[in-house]
């Protein structure tokens, strides 16, 4: 991915600008990568785009998606709701399912509702969590979920969680000097660590990274890469 990254910047033979260190191209396809997970997760726009839109998007991601099945603990928040810490890395949210139980039902499996902090879904006798119809409301907020109950049933765990999670920081420092850098958060970096996301989403990243790269070293054919993303991406 860096030989490809330089290929399209026209930096093997090239003196006009100088030559990128190994840093700033690691930094320009992590942002890349950032980017490109964030269309096909989770665009903020009806765009055509979304996970799970079409098989090609399926597949750009299916290495990052993770079924957990190690249940994640529910803790008591207050008579109607428990909080559930999300993993480390966490990034977004696919599906999931909470164990509930009720009298001599126990850990019985619940799907999980996302919904938003202004509904009023809790007061509503339509859209409250409901042990009968086997549905479990969910908030996100700073510290993980908050699942509630209706206050006739226990929430005991998740016991499903579906979700896409943050790939391992793409990096190089191998081929720096001295064979490491410390990243802007102080963190150290040895060896190498390749890009996480399936081979055919590669050249697209680099896409990417190089479109970043030429707007702020504004190189003149900014808008010749723009137009290749445009093609890849219809």
């Amino acid at each position: 991915m860096h030989y490809d990254l330089k290929v399209k910047l026209n930096k093997l033979d090239s003196q006009q600008y100088r030559n990128l260190r190994v840093p700033e191209i690691d930094w320009a396809l992590n942002e890349a990568q950032e980017v490109f997970i964030k269309m096909i997760a989770e665009p903020r726009s009806k765009n055509g785009y979304g996970f799970e839109v079409n098989q090609r998007s399926i597949d750009d991601i299916r290495t990052i998606v993770v079924n957990e099945l190690t249940p994640l603990p529910a803790i008591i928040f207050n008579s109607s709701s428990y909080t559930v810490t999300l993993p480390q890395n966490y990034l977004f949210f696919v599906s999931g399912y909470a164990c509930i139980s009720r009298g001599n039902c126990q850990n019985v499996q619940a799907r999980l509702f996302v919904r938003q902090h202004d509904d009023t879904h809790e007061e509503s006798p339509f859209d409250s969590s409901d042990f009968d119809w086997l549905e479990v409301n969910v908030r996100f907020f700073e510290d993980g979920l908050r699942v509630f109950s209706d206050e006739t049933f226990i929430v005991n765990s998740i016991c499903e969680f579906n979700y896409i999670r943050k790939p391992a920081y793409m990096q190089n420092a191998q081929d720096y000097v001295g064979g490491t850098y410390k990243l802007p958060n102080g963190v150290v970096l040895t060896g190498s660590q390749n890009c996480e996301l399936p081979d055919h989403t590669h050249r697209e990243i680099v896409d990417l990274a190089a479109l970043i790269i030429t707007g702020q070293l504004q190189i003149p054919d900014y808008q010749i890469k723009q137009s290749k993303i445009s093609l890849l991406n219809n």
